[in-house]
């Protein structure tokens, strides 16, 4: 297995986490450390944990913040453990390598409606789910923790849709993305000024490095592609066309951005947020 991310051996199950449609669950591994795991076995299937290392992994490199993560070994022999027979079918269907996300004790989803947004950031987080396609960063369903007075962004799964149909990856490249029900639109986000700094840091090597730590057997058996050396080099080659095709769909996102309402802080939800709320800005 190709990948730099440290390999770890889940040792506990501790709970599911029934927010996420692909039941998600806190584990302990040998390392001490407890993960969020998203299973390989789970009905998004593989490719949801291959967009969250890559998009993830890019999200670093362009300086945006984002959990550590891990390949989390799992053992199905802890499947009889758990009560659960739903929870003991995905353990047993998921053995083998599965991604573990850092478990951030103490956060809170992310409410646009209650905490405070930066236009640059949000501007940056914009752009970077633009350039991803990421459909489901949306006020309803935000994918973002507030954690130590600070934004992060988490499940990436539903990014680079792309990736489901090969044979169709190149008709949506220049696509407009729908920035409507983004979570971050109500706040400013200067998209123009989060291009400038970003897309320069989308380089060959930061592609490259992001789907270098995708593991070979998530790539592997891929219809249409010889190897997972080859599936990697096909995801870097369409997020660079996806970056060269900027000029079209970069256009239209700024200026719903630059007319998008912003929120009245003076609102009651604003007047009743508690001090230690308003001390983070994300």
């Amino acid at each position: 297995m190709r990948t730099v991310l440290p390999v770890l051996t889940a040792t506990r199950y501790i709970t599911p986490l029934r927010e996420g449609g692909s039941l998600p669950g806190l584990m302990e591994t040998d390392d001490l450390g407890i993960y969020v795991v998203k299973f390989r076995g789970a009905g998004q299937g593989r490719k949801a944990l291959i967009a969250e290392v890559i998009c993830a992994r890019l999200a670093r490199a362009l300086g945006l913040p984002v959990p550590d993560l891990a390949i989390v070994d799992l053992d199905p022999l802890l499947a009889p453990a758990e009560p659960d027979e739903e929870v003991q079918d995905l353990l047993r269907r998921s053995a083998g390598h599965n991604l573990g996300i850092d478990f951030l004790p103490g956060s809170l989803d992310f409410d646009p409606a209650v905490f405070e947004g930066d236009p640059t950031l949000s501007g940056r987080v914009l752009w970077f789910d633009a350039l991803t396609q990421n459909v489901d960063r949306s006020w309803r369903n935000p994918n973002m923790l507030h954690w130590h007075g600070r934004l992060v962004l988490i499940d990436h799964g539903a990014a680079l849709v792309f990736h489901h149909d090969w044979n169709r990856s190149q008709a949506s490249i220049a696509r407009p993305y729908d920035a409507e029900q983004h979570a971050l639109i109500r706040f400013g986000p200067d998209v123009p000024a989060a291009a400038a700094a970003l897309a320069p840091l989308v380089t060959d090597d930061a592609l490259s490095g992001a789907v270098a730590d995708v593991p070979d057997e998530w790539l592997s058996d891929e219809p249409g592609f010889d190897s997972p050396q080859a599936v990697r080099e096909a995801y870097v080659a369409r997020l660079k066309a996806r970056l060269a095709a900027q000029a079209e769909w970069l256009p239209p996102l700024a200026a719903w951005a630059a007319r998008a309402p912003v929120p009245d802080t003076t609102t009651e939800a604003a007047r009743a947020r508690p001090a230690w709320l308003k001390r983070g800005r994300p």
